[in-house]
Order: structure tokens, then sequence, then C-alpha cells
């Protein structure tokens, strides 16, 4: 009877140790507790060098800023669209077609965009090709709104066909999606011969539609090498089908996307595809470029 009461004692024992042992690492152990004043065991354990130096994370270190430095420079003022108008350019855009003319477009030859302008809104006119933004752009935010014709003709690929080509060479589609089967790399929103959209958010024939699009321009470095993919987030109307997509190359059809060296910007270029696509209240922001990735945490050596 003694023996097991010894016995039974020293397993208690042992489970109090073991149950004191795992409060103290959870705590950061017993002596880092006790070395915190009272309302600060939550507070952040300080990375030094074996000099006694705080080591801040990499994230600051790669922005050159420390967590709330003062000196850090505040983000410029904008003024954003107004509540009743959520689609109107905020106050540093630059104004692509505002409905009234299209000074700030050419055709593919450079000279004179050939579509026609009325009502607030530029149409496609068949056999005139492209129209492209006289400027160039590269990493940017866009606004455009578009619509197909409201009498649906044709199907597939035929029905309301246009395009958005980012710096002229990336393109998102612009077609009639509602009720109209098509491969679906193809369809509204797609990233055209890459990427489907994430969702089919069309609205029907001849109401108008939104895209919002955030762009970053790829990267090459010596010799034409890729350095960065160009990526892009789409929203249309206000939904996202695109997240941060990687670009695998410039539009192609029916061939693999690949990419070719080029600069760092290009014009902004819709496609004339035979359907009287009607486009509207076009407004760009130029977005600087990101910044540089954190540089990953080295633990220092420990002092002898």
């Amino acid at each position: 009877m003694l023996k097991n009461r010894a016995r039974w004692a020293g397993i208690a024992l042992l489970a109090v140790v073991l149950a004191a042992g795992s409060l103290a690492a959870g705590l950061g152990g017993a002596e880092g507790f006790a070395g915190r004043a009272a309302g600060e065991a939550d507070a952040p354990v300080l990375r030094r060098d074996p000099d006694g130096n705080v080591i801040e994370p990499a994230e600051q270190r790669a922005s050159g800023f420390s967590v709330h430095d003062e000196k850090r420079p505040a983000a410029p003022v904008v003024a954003p669209a107004t509540a009743d108008q959520p689609g109107s350019p905020p106050g540093d855009a630059l104004v692509l077609f505002d409905g009234k003319d299209l000074s700030a477009w050419r055709d593919a030859q450079g000279g004179p965009a050939r579509w026609k302008v009325q009502d607030g809104y530029v149409e496609v006119v068949k056999k005139t090709g492209t129209m492209q933004t006289a400027g160039e752009f590269g990493n940017c935010q866009l606004h455009i709104e578009w619509a197909t014709p409201a009498k649906a003709e044709g199907g597939s690929q035929g029905r309301g066909n246009s395009g958005v080509f980012l710096m002229g060479r990336y393109e998102i589609q612009v077609l009639d999606s509602y009720n109209n089967p098509t491969y679906a790399d193809g369809q509204a929103g797609a990233v055209y011969g890459q990427a489907p959209p994430l969702a089919n958010v069309c609205r029907r024939p001849g109401e108008w539609q939104s895209y919002d699009i955030i762009f970053l321009r790829p990267m090459f470095g010596e010799g034409g090498l890729l350095v960065r993919p160009g990526r892009i987030t789409v929203l249309q109307n206000g939904v996202a089908i695109h997240n941060n997509y990687a670009i695998q190359g410039a539009t192609e059809h029916k061939k693999l996307a690949q990419y070719a060296p080029h600069g760092d910007k290009g014009p902004l270029v819709l496609q004339e595809h035979g359907n009287p696509v009607r486009f509207r209240n076009i407004w760009i922001r130029e977005l600087p470029e990101e910044q540089p990735a954190a540089l990953p945490y080295v633990e220092p050596p420990k002092p002898n």
C-alpha cells in the first residue's frame, strides 16, 4: 500500500513539473517572463546583433524606414471620385476620353482616330482599325466603361468583340459574354489566350459595364532577359476577375504567349474587331514602381 502511494505521489509531482515547464515555455521561459514588467507579457522580443544593436525586420530595412517613422513621407492628397459618381476620375487621373472628342487618341498609323463620337461615347467603326493613345504608359490604374450592341447578333467571338491592350501588347478581352458560349480564355474579362476570368459577371447586351485594371509592367534585364513578368488585377462591374495574375507574354491568337523585350511604356490600344462596341469614361493614373522586395531575415551569429 505504501509503495503504491509513493508511486502515485511521484507521478503527480512529475505532472506538476511538466505543466510548469509548458507554462514557462509558452510565456517565453520563466526567466523571460520574470524579466517583463506588468502588462508586458505580449511585448515583442527584439532581435539584437552580437554588439547589442536592435535588428529591424527585413521589410523595414527594405523601405529605409522604421515602423511609425515620423520622417517617412506621407501619401499625397488626391481628391477621390464623388460619392454620387463612383466611376468618375480622381484628382490626379489623366482623362483619355470624356465623351467629347478623341484628341488623346490616334489611329494605328499615327493619324487622327476615326471612330465615331456621339452622345458621350465613342463607337468602333468597322474597317477603320484600332485606336490608341497618343501618350504611353507603364504601371497604371485604368478605368474604362464599355457596352456591346443592344441587339445581340452573331455568336461566340463574333458578338460584341473588342479588346483593351495594355502597352499595346497585353489584352483584356471585351466581348458580349451574356449567354454567349465561347472558349474560356476568350470570353469577356479574359487575359486573352491565357487566363479565363474568375467569374462571368457580364450584364445584358447594351448595358454599360466597367473594367478597373491595376497593371504592373514586365521588366527586362541585360540581353532582353525577362526579370519580372507583368501582373494584372481586374475588376469587372466591381467584381474581382483577376487577382495579381502573372501575365505569360504578349497576346497571341492560337499561339502560346511569350515575351519579347520592349520599353518601359507603351500606348493603350482599343481593338476594332468589326463590331460596333462603345466606350466611355476612360481615365488612367500612372503608378510608381513597387517597393523593393524585403530581404530575407538571417539570424545573427550568437556571441561566443
